[in-house]
């Protein structure tokens, strides 16, 4: 059967439909209120299959740079990766992947990707190697009432405020992703709308989560120092579990962070040249 690569095709609204399908049928998600709210922006590029206009495996390219230790690094994250039921075991994803090396293979600093337990093998057939990654954690005793004020993101004016602020502010973890807020605002204008809080008394926002008595913390938008963000949470809080690295690891223990279902794959020079060090992909922008 004859296929064809079709890349970079968001404003084509019959393909974006055949993606949108075949992302519910694999993942339960759906891109489109993500494109129509204007985040699905050139950083996120799928690369598919398609037969008789219809999508039938894909791999989407992020262009994810990153902010690692106060310098720029430019990566590349895989993500969406999903064949049709109907058409599995053909060499599709394959396809896929040599297309995509081509395409950027020694024009980032890495590639990274975060694997599911049915396809370990796959990846290293192009030169990815399973790395590690490290969570940090650790218990408190707060005294005072909760101070972190809930913004709510109801719309895309609520929306596009927040892109406004993380263009335009830094953030106080040790690796965070720049210029693309669309990735984030997948997370916040969907499944996160109300995860976003501010801090008055340092003046940043915080990304973050309350379970029972743990507050699992996704990343500080602002220069707000991570004990006194952790202490606007009040005295509910009994732990606090970091989805990303501290700048300042003082106080927290660490432990290499295992997922289920979840391995993370690199290639090229940037992990190979810190692959010693002891961080965290923040977990808000996996693709």
């Amino acid at each position: 059967m004859s296929y064809s690569i079709v890349k970079n095709y968001r404003d084509n609204e019959r393909l974006r439909a055949s993606f949108n399908r075949l992302a519910e049928k694999t993942f339960g998600l759906n891109f489109e209120n993500w494109y129509q709210n204007g985040f699905w922006k050139d950083n996120y590029i799928p690369y598919s299959v398609v037969i008789d206009d219809e999508v039938i495996s894909n791999v989407s390219v992020n262009a994810c740079n990153m902010n690692y230790k106060g310098k720029i690094v430019k990566l590349i994250q895989l993500g969406t990766v999903m064949t049709d039921n109907d058409h599995r075991g053909k060499g599709y994803a394959g396809t896929l992947m040599e297309e995509i090396m081509k395409d950027y293979e020694g024009k980032a600093d890495g590639i990274y990707l975060f694997a599911n337990d049915s396809v370990l093998e796959f990846y290293p057939k192009f030169g990815f190697k399973e790395a590690k990654e490290y969570q940090y954690t650790k218990e408190v005793t707060i005294s005072d009432e909760c101070k972190a004020e809930m913004v709510p993101l109801k719309d895309k004016s609520d929306y596009d405020r927040i892109v406004r602020i993380l263009d335009r502010t830094n953030q106080n973890v040790q690796l965070y992703m720049v210029d693309n807020p669309g990735l984030y605002m997948f997370y916040l204008s969907q499944f996160m709308t109300e995860n976003l809080f501010y801090i008055a008394d340092c003046n940043s926002y915080a990304i973050a989560e309350i379970e029972d008595d743990t507050l699992i913390l996704h990343t500080i938008i602002g220069d707000g120092a991570v004990d006194d963000v952790i202490a606007a949470f009040g005295h509910q809080v009994k732990k606090v579990v970091l989805c990303f690295t501290p700048k300042d690891a003082h106080g927290f223990e660490k432990r290499e962070l295992h997922e289920e279902d979840t391995t993370f794959f690199v290639k090229g020079k940037f992990f190979e040249e810190t692959c010693n060090d002891e961080y965290m992909m923040q977990a808000i922008t996996h693709a």
